[in-house]
């Protein structure tokens, strides 16, 4: 126990004298931040606003709502089929589960160092041929077979060598000890580096959840808008044949001759008609380009999906929506959590470049058996041999290197901070954007909803129409046309309205919360926590000085 002391009150006053010379973290600073050099990590603020803009607005609510099947709405089960099936095939999920596992691995490399980071066994076997006793000359003579004049030579040795063996094996060891919290901040980083890579893998799963319901209702949207066409070509191709007949019949009343249909009339009609046929091959081509989007969001390859999904209508999205308050978004959407993740893994990279102001400490030590005859290798009292003592290294003279890189580090940790107050922002104008997009969309699709009302009413009565003059064909084409166009705009509201009511959700960051696991799906570490409101969050510029201010 009093060598503990004494060993303890040696560190202390060892880290105070080291402190002192430094002058970069003071000594109550120091075992503030539990025995670490450098600034402490403290949740920055995301500034966002109060109420929403449309918050008056009686369709939006601010209750507490469940987001994690925000999809289900729309009461559409080939959407629910469509991101069940994505959320296990799709490969963007599977590559960020693989950086999730990366992440993972990487933190038990980090949390090795916090052991001895050198250990091993060694193990040799030597043989030297060494002379026995100084060289003897000789006398070499002329004669046959001996090339040597007669002589004597002191350089030529006679005498035999002796081969002399060693064995030895051992183990060594080397541990520097996180006197100032160097290993215990890398551990630190890596774990926040985790969780970065856990809230992308969220993040991926959100923009893959949006993606699948926003290229659904675009398919739909076409799909009715095609629909549309193809009744107006029906109907068209009807009042093309009745101003046709009127014209060829005629009236055989002479007052009534000159206000019949004339061949111009016929010609502008049929304009019209292949006006609107040319509109299907288009609407084709959009409807082709986004089920292969729709085939690469499932992780499969291009295919007719339209024979698998069927036709059907557009999914109706319900006239309220459960949005929150801004501020939670700090806590609900994966992109700001995982930027979030980001800058505190950076922080903790502040305080392993500022260690570097200070000396490391290690112990080392080897234990071993060396004998020169293999059956005494293992005898302790002849053959051990061991060796153990502390050493420091402490960089001088390097040239403002450290204190370079120290603020190499803060000005990366302030840069993500930056990209974090700014991704809070961002987020709150997208929910923003969203709401007055379905807001809005709501009333334009009422509004188109009545027009193309009337127009059908007014198409119903021309072809109940028994006469038609030559200035009622100029009216038909103009409402034959108008028809056309309102009805694709009637179309494009509706699906106007669940895109808003999407981009709302995907804003709000909704759908991470239920991840559909299975056995070819990544297993992934759970997601984080619940962040604090940004009201608790005290100023990243107190957690984190500039070095140049300390």
């Amino acid at each position: 126990m009093l060598r503990s002391t004494r060993a303890r009150s040696t560190a202390i006053t060892l880290a105070a004298f080291v402190l002192s010379l430094s002058g970069c973290t003071g000594l109550h600073e120091y075992i503030h931040n539990g025995f670490k050099v450098g600034p402490s990590y403290c949740l920055p603020v995301g500034e966002t606003a109060e109420r929403w803009i449309d918050d008056a607005d009686g369709r939006l609510r601010e209750d507490l709502a469940d987001l994690s099947c925000w999809w289900s709405v729309f009461q559409d089960p080939v959407l629910d089929e469509l991101i069940a099936n994505a959320q296990v095939q799709n490969l963007s999920l599977r590559e960020a589960g693989f950086r999730v596992l990366r992440s993972r691995a990487q933190l038990g490399i980090t949390r090795g160092n916090l052991f001895p980071q050198s250990q091993y066994a060694s193990g040799s076997f030597r043989r030297a041929n060494t002379p026995v006793g100084p060289p003897s000359p000789i006398t070499a003579y002329v004669g046959p077979g001996n090339p040597l004049p007669e002589g004597t030579y002191d350089f030529i040795l006679t005498s035999e060598g002796n081969f002399v063996d060693q064995w030895s094996d051992g183990f060594s060891l080397g541990w520097e000890l996180d006197f100032w919290g160097r290993y215990r901040r890398a551990v630190a980083s890596a774990e926040h580096t985790l969780e970065a890579s856990a809230a992308g893998y969220d993040e991926v799963l959100v923009t893959l959840l949006g993606d699948i319901a926003a290229t659904y209702v675009h398919i739909r949207t076409l799909q009715t808008r095609i629909e549309f066409v193809q009744q107006n070509i029906a109907e068209q191709r009807k009042i093309v044949r009745i101003i046709r007949q009127l014209h060829e019949i005629g009236d055989p009343r002479p007052e009534r001759r000159l206000q019949q249909p004339r061949q111009y009339h016929v010609e502008q009609i049929k304009s019209i008609l292949a006006q609107t046929e040319s509109a299907v091959p288009q609407l084709q081509i959009e409807l082709r380009l986004a089920c292969n989007r729709l085939c690469v969001l499932l992780g499969i390859p291009p295919r007719d999906v339209l024979q698998e999904i069927r036709p059907g209508p557009i999914p109706t999205a319900p006239r309220e929506i459960v949005v929150g308050i801004p501020a939670d978004l700090l806590r609900r959407r994966p992109d700001i959590r995982r930027a979030e993740r980001q800058v505190a893994a950076q922080a903790e990279q502040i305080g392993i470049a500022t260690a570097e102001f200070y000396p490391s400490i290690t112990i080392s030590g080897t234990l071993g058996y060396s004998s020169p005859e293999f059956d005494q290798l293992f005898n302790a009292s002849r053959a051990f041999n061991s060796n153990a003592g502390p050493s420091f290294r402490w960089n001088i003279l390097n040239y403002g290197r450290i204190l370079n890189n120290v603020r190499a580090q803060d000005a990366h940790f302030r840069e993500l901070l930056a990209n974090y107050q700014n991704m809070v922002l961002q987020a709150n104008a997208e929910v923003e954007s969203g709401l007055v997009r379905f807001l809005r969309a709501q009333e334009r699709a009422a509004g188109l909803d009545r027009s193309v009302a009337h127009m059908q009413r007014a198409v119903a009565g021309i072809e109940a129409a028994r006469e038609l003059r030559g200035a009622d064909a100029n009216q038909i084409s103009i409402i034959t046309q108008t028809k056309v166009q309102q009805q694709d705009l009637q179309a494009q509201a509706h699906g106007e309205v669940a895109q808003g009511l999407i981009q709302v959700y995907r804003a709000l960051g909704g759908g991470w919360e239920v991840q559909v696991i299975s056995s070819e799906a990544i297993p992934m570490e759970p997601s984080l926590p619940d962040m604090p409101a940004a009201e608790t969050l005290p100023a990243p510029a107190e957690a984190v000085p500039s070095p140049t201010d300390r």
